[in-house]
């Protein structure tokens, strides 16, 4: 049986402007991101998702900037994340901006993005922090409903997890809006206490070795010493 729509479930917005002071945290990623767009190179570069469409990646070299999702008039490609109809390790970098956030089964996008990806190539994320005061607004009947709070949440560790049984390395990781309806997030706050901001971004790079090897034990067979047939023994006398 098909599974039902992310939309369906999770009311997915079809622009940062379909939630309250998106505008605002689609600036705050952007300025995240600004350092790491010009380190990554290649010839195609995915952005997953009607929010993804929406970030500034200007100054990225790929020239190859292609936007993919299931609805919405700012796409090159209609298509289904779960099933994106590329093949095997043709794309250089992936941008998922709060893409898991809005969908039914988070790894199974995963795993599609890993499995278009090239060998070294970039994973670009960003999320809705748990432990935030977004995470807060989730307990709370009246507004968990609305957006942003009926978006899934997750937390660093969790989504590092998700990232090390793939084999990801994660270069950058930052949270930012600790204050999420002041338009610069709290600056104050935001820079002692970072790990209480609302959103979350992450840069990581697909491994095909074990990020941490270990050397294999191999066990050394012990030659066996005989003695020659027919050789002299050498005696010492006792005193």
């Amino acid at each position: 049986m098909q599974s039902a729509h992310p939309s369906n479930i999770l009311g997915t917005p079809g622009s940062w402007g379909d939630i309250p002071r998106g505008a605002s945290w689609r600036a705050a990623l952007e300025q995240q991101l600004q350092p790491w767009w010009p380190k990554m190179y290649g010839y195609h570069l995915l952005k997953i998702g009607n929010l993804s469409a929406e970030i500034n990646s200007e100054k990225c070299p790929i020239s190859h900037q292609v936007n993919v999702g299931p609805h919405g008039g700012n796409l090159q490609v209609i298509a289904d994340p779960y099933l994106l109809p590329f093949a095997e390790k043709s794309v250089d970098a992936c941008l998922v901006a709060h893409t898991l956030a809005y969908a039914a089964d988070p790894h199974r996008i995963l795993r599609e993005v890993d499995r278009v990806l090239i060998d070294d190539g970039w994973l670009v994320m960003t999320h809705f922090n748990l432990l935030s005061l977004l995470g807060i607004g989730k307990l709370v009947p009246v507004v968990r409903h609305r957006q942003p709070f009926r978006a899934q949440m997750f937390t660093q560790m969790r989504l590092l997890d998700w990232l090390g049984l793939l084999n990801y390395e994660v270069m950058y990781q930052s949270r930012v809006q600790v204050l999420p309806w002041c338009r610069q997030g709290g600056k104050m706050l935001s820079t002692h206490l970072p790990a209480l901001g609302c959103l979350g971004v992450m840069v990581a790079r697909k491994r095909t070795l074990p990020l941490t090897p270990t050397a294999k034990k191999i066990g050394l067979r012990k030659p066996s010493l005989s003695r020659a047939v027919g050789a002299t023994k050498s005696y010492r006398d006792i005193p």
